[in-house]
C-alpha cells in the first residue's frame, strides 16, 4: 500500500470530514487530486488568499453541460471535454466558502487549506457539522490541511484522520540516487564524490523525515561542491535538529565512545554483546532487539555521559526527550506531545532514545496536584514501551529511585537496571587519565595513583572539576599543571558523597541485591 491507495480508502470510508496535519501541501494536493481523478469526483480547493476553486471544472465541446452533481455521474470521453480552474467569487472567508459549499450541493473533494485560525467562530463549526449531516444526501468530504488541527468531540466523530507516510530506507535511497543523477546532469555529466562510509549515514540520518525535507538535505550535502562527506553529515544533523526545534526531541550530535568513560566495565560488555542484535546484523536475524537500560547512580557518577557514549559506540542518532518542552496548559495536548515524539523516534530507528532524569517527568509523588497529567503521560510512554517493534533503545537515567512509580520498573519495561557507583581507586586513576589527555596534558607526567587515593569519595565529573580549578590556580600561578594543584584543590573540595553522605548511602543500600552493578568488582 502507498499513500494514494490509503487516502482513497480514506475518502471511500464515508466520513464527512478528514483531518490531514502536514507541512507537505503541494504533496497532499496532489494525491488528492490523483484521487480525485482516479476516483470521478469533483475537486475543490479553498485557502484565505484564493477562496473556494474548482480544480477540475469541465465543460464540453459542443456547450452541453454535464451533470457532475453525484459521484457516480456520467464520464464524458477526453475528445468531448476540457479542464479549467473555475474561481468561486466572494468566497475568501471560509465562512463564505462553507455557505457556498453548503447551498450548491455539489459532490466531490473539497480541500481546505490552514482553516485551523478560523475554527474558533461558533459559525464556521455549525456550517461545517451542517454539511457533515447532510452527507448521505450530498457526499462532500472536506479535507482540513494545516500543521496542527484538533475539532470539538461532536465533530470528531464524524472525522478519519489521514498521515502521510514518511519515507523507509529505500524511499530515501531512491531520492538520494535521483538527486546524484540530477547533479551529473546540471554538472554536464560530473558524478557526485566523496567518502563511501558517508552514504550509509546519509541514509540513517534522513529517516524520520518528509520527503520534501529529505530531498532539501540531501541538496544541502552536495550542492556546494558535488561531494558527500563526514562534514555533510554533520551539516545534515545540525539543520535536522533546527527543524525539531519546537519539538520536545532534541539531536545529540557529540555523543562519543565508550573509551571516554572510566570503568563500567560489566554495562560496556553487556551493549558490546548486544550491539549486533541492535544494529541488524544478518547473523543476529531472529533475536530481539534490546530494548533498553535505565541507570541509576549517584549525581555525576557517569550516567548521563554513558547514556550519550551508547549511541556514539553502536553508531545510531542520538535523540534526547525534554519532558519540560512536552507539557502545554490545554487538556491532553501534553499526550499528543509525546505520542508526538515517540512517532517521531519510531521513524528515526535505529537510534537511541535519552530520557535524563526520567524521575522528574514521570514523578507520581504529587498525586493529582497537576490535574493527572504526569499519570496520563506516564500512561503513554508505558504502552509504548510495551508495544513498540521498531529498533529505538532507551536509555533512561535516574537519581532518585523512590520517585519513580514501580510499574516502570518491572521486568520487560527495561532490559536491565544499572547502578553507577562511586568510581573505584582504579577507576579514578582511569578517569584522571581520561580528563588529563582530554586536554592534552600528558598523563604519564603524573602519579595517577596517588591522586586517585586522594580524591576517594569523588565522582567523575568531581574529578573533573578538580582538574579544570587546578588548571585555573596553575595558570595565575604562571605555572604548568602539577599534581600540587591537583591535590591541593581535591583537599578544598567537599565531595558529595560527604555532603550528602545519608542520601548516597540510602541510595547504595538499595541498589544491593536490586541492581545490577555497572562496573566489576
Amino acid at each position: 500500500m502507498d499513500d494514494l491507495n490509503d487516502l482513497r480508502l480514506v475518502l471511500r470510508s464515508r466520513f464527512p470530514l478528514v483531518i490531514i496535519e502536514s507541512h507537505e501541501e503541494a504533496k497532499v494536493r496532489s494525491l488528492i487530486e490523483k484521487a480525485a481523478r482516479a476516483d470521478e469526483l469533483s475537486f475543490f480547493t479553498w485557502s484565505v488568499a484564493d477562496g473556494l476553486t474548482r480544480e477540475n471544472f469541465r465543460y464540453s465541446s459542443g456547450g452541453d453541460m454535464i451533470n457532475w452533481n453525484t459521484v457516480e455521474g456520467y464520464r464524458p470521453t477526453v475528445e468531448t471535454i476540457s479542464e479549467r480552474r473555475h474561481e468561486i467569487a466572494d468566497t475568501q472567508a471560509l465562512q463564505q466558502a462553507l455557505r457556498s459549499i453548503e447551498k450548491t450541493c455539489e459532490a466531490g473533494i473539497y480541500l481546505l487549506c490552514d482553516a485551523h485560525p478560523f475554527l474558533d467562530d461558533p459559525v464556521n463549526l455549525r456550517l461545517l457539522k451542517e454539511v457533515a449531516h447532510s452527507y448521505n444526501e450530498c457526499p462532500r468530504t472536506l479535507v482540513l490541511l494545516s500543521p496542527e488541527l484538533s475539532l470539538p468531540a461532536d465533530l470528531a466523530r464524524h472525522t478519519a484522520r489521514f498521515t502521510l507516510r514518511l519515507p523507509d530506507v529505500a524511499g530515501i535511497r531512491a531520492m538520494i540516487r535521483s538527486e546524484f543523477d540530477l547533479y551529473a546532469t546540471q554538472h554536464e555529466g560530473r558524478k557526485v564524490t566523496g567518502d563511501p562510509a558517508a552514504l550509509p549515514l546519509l541514509v540513517q540520518h534522513l529517516a524520520g523525515l518528509c520527503e520534501e525535507d529529505v530531498k532539501r538535505l540531501i541538496r544541502l550535502a552536495i550542492r556546494d561542491d558535488g561531494a558527500l562527506t563526514m562534514s555533510d553529515i554533520e551539516r545534515i544533523l545540525r539543520s535536522k535538529q533546527e527543524m525539531l526545534a519546537e519539538n520536545a526531541l532534541e539531536i545529540e550530535i557529540d555523543t562519543g565512545s565508550m573509551d571516554q568513560i572510566g570503568g563500567m566495565a560489566t554495562l560496556k560488555r553487556w551493549l558490546a554483546q548486544r550491539r549486533a542484535v541492535f544494529i541488524g546484523e544478518a547473523a543476529t536475524a531472529g533475536l530481539d532487539a534490546p530494548r533498553g537500560v535505565l541507570l541509576l547512580g549517584v549525581q555525576g557518577a557517569g550516567k548521563s555521559l554513558a547514556a550519550k557514549t551508547i549511541a556514539g559506540a553502536w553508531g545510531v542518532p542520538l535523540l534526547r526527550l525534554d519532558f519540560a518542552t512536552l507539557y502545554n496548559k490545554f487538556h491532553g495536548e501534553t499526550e499528543r506531545n509525546l505520542r508526538a515524539v515517540l512517532h517521531s523516534a519510531d521513524a528515526m530507528a535505529p537510534c537511541s532514545l535519552w530520557i535524563d532524569e526520567i524521575e522528574k517527568g514521570l514523578a507520581t509523588d504529587s498525586g493529582d496536584a497537576d490535574g493527572g497529567v504526569s499519570r496520563r503521560v506516564l500512561g503513554t510512554l508505558l504502552t509504548w514501551m510495551a508495544e513498540r517493534k521498531s529498533r529505538v533503545f532507551m536509555v533512561a537515567t535516574a537519581n532518585d529511585i523512590s520517585r519513580l512509580p514501580p510499574e516502570l520498573l518491572r521486568k520487560g519495561r527495561f532490559d536491565e537496571i544499572f547502578f553507577v557507583d562511586l568510581p573505584s581507586a582504579a577507576v579514578r586513576a582511569e578517569i584522571f587519565r581520561i580528563h588529563l589527555a582530554r586536554r592534552r596534558i600528558d598523563p604519564a607526567a603524573f602519579d595517577l595513583a596517588a591522586l586517585a587515593a586522594a580524591a576517594a569519595g569523588f565522582s567523575g565529573a568531581e574529578i573533573e572539576q578538580a582538574i579544570v580549578s587546578a588548571l585555573y590556580e596553575a595558570l595565575g600561578e604562571k605555572q604548568p599543571l602539577s599534581a600540587r594543584h591537583i591535590l591541593d584543590e581535591i583537599a578544598r573540595t567537599r565531595p558529595l558523597s560527604v555532603v550528602m553522605a545519608e542520601q548516597v548511602a540510602a541510595l547504595r543500600a538499595w541498589a544491593a541485591g536490586r541492581t545490577v552493578m555497572a562496573d566489576a568488582d
